[in-house]
């Protein structure tokens, strides 16, 4: 049987950038080991991941949507099938409300739903099916019609959870938890007062700018740690160990090389993973940030990052005895190792 439990460990740096903001619109940080440290928020890192190239292409058929507008969707296609408006209105909320909440019906949007729901591919094409039945006077059962999935195809449920207020027996348990990622040392976000010129301005007019403003910014080496049971992702995929693979290859891909795309045209902050240790077996999970709870410091914030990880996995491997076996390991700067690697290495 394969290992249980995946567990990636990746370091990656970034120059001035601003990838998750806060309310004010600085970057996110957190208070570590005493010292403020730039953040980047799992929300934020699995939206990035969820939208990639690589997720949408490697589990195209095989992904679910998060969405209030599933009954606006329903309404279109059955209008679009000649159904008179007021039909396809009624017969979209009664399959909508089974997936949360809705909107009132005098509110603007009467079939969207209150809370995003995540709604699989087989649900989807189920949802469609049973608005053409009503929309033709039919009544359903939907206990009977098993609208609603406990297990199917939809990868990035499986990978990421979902939760229906209203219908809790349909809730899936996340197989992969991913932590907040945050710098390996002391790292202040600092400002940047900028300036824009009308280009239509003459020089007779005034010497002043169009506009002027500021943003946030900061310049970290980031830890980002993901752990993956791969027991709970077969399961909820309905024992499709081949889509399961298909999914921890295309998480370890997305990690490694999609940034969140906050202030992207103003930053180009585009990254790569400097470092990857990847780790598999059966014993009890755990994170590393304990070994950065003392900042990094030094010249070479990367190679003294890497070293403090490495040192404290080793000292918590000798003194919990764990049988796992050796990680693979990508280090950019030594040549060691390839994303190609790793990703055999996971999903073997």
């Amino acid at each position: 049987m394969p290992d249980r439990f995946i567990q990636l460990h990746l370091l990656t740096f970034y120059g001035p950038a601003n990838l998750n903001r806060d309310d004010t619109g600085r970057p996110k940080t957190a208070l570590i080991g005493g010292v403020e440290r730039l953040r980047v928020s799992s929300q934020s890192l699995k939206r990035a991941v969820r939208t990639s190239d690589t997720f949408q292409q490697t589990l195209h058929g095989h992904l679910a949507a998060r969405t209030q507008r599933l009954g606006e969707q329903i309404e279109s296609h059955l209008v679009g099938k000649q159904v008179a408006p007021d039909a396809a209105a009624s017969a979209s909320r009664k399959v909508a409300e089974q997936f949360g909440k809705l909107k009132g019906e005098n509110d603007d949007n009467p079939t969207r739903i209150e809370q995003l729901a995540f709604v699989s591919p087989e649900e989807q094409e189920h949802a469609f099916a049973l608005a053409e039945r009503i929309a033709k006077g039919e009544e359903i059962d939907f206990k009977k019609e098993g609208l609603l999935r406990k297990v199917d195809g939809a990868a990035d449920i499986a990978m990421f959870g979902r939760m229906l207020a209203d219908n809790p027996v349909f809730n899936r348990d996340a197989a992969v938890q991913v932590a907040h990622a945050f710098s390996t040392h002391n790292a202040t976000p600092e400002s940047d007062f900028y300036t824009a010129v009308d280009d239509l301005k003459s020089s007779s007019e005034d010497a002043g700018a169009g506009f002027i403003g500021s943003t946030g910014f900061g310049s970290a080496v980031f830890y980002l740690y993901a752990c993956i049971n791969r027991a709970l992702l077969i399961e909820n995929l309905g024992g499709n160990d081949a889509l399961a693979n298909s999914a921890i290859s295309a998480l370890t891909h997305a990690l490694a090389t999609v940034s969140p795309t906050g202030k992207q045209a103003s930053f180009a902050s585009r990254a790569r993973a400097d470092y990857i240790m990847a780790e598999r077996g059966d014993d009890q999970p755990r994170n590393l940030a304990g070994a950065f709870v003392r900042p990094v410091s030094g010249k070479d914030l990367m190679e003294n990052s890497i070293a403090a990880l490495e040192g404290y996995r080793d000292k918590l491997t000798k003194a919990y005895a764990d049988n796992n076996p050796a990680p693979a390991i990508m280090n950019v700067r030594t040549g060691a190792g390839t994303l190609a690697d790793i990703i055999n290495h996971v999903s073997a």
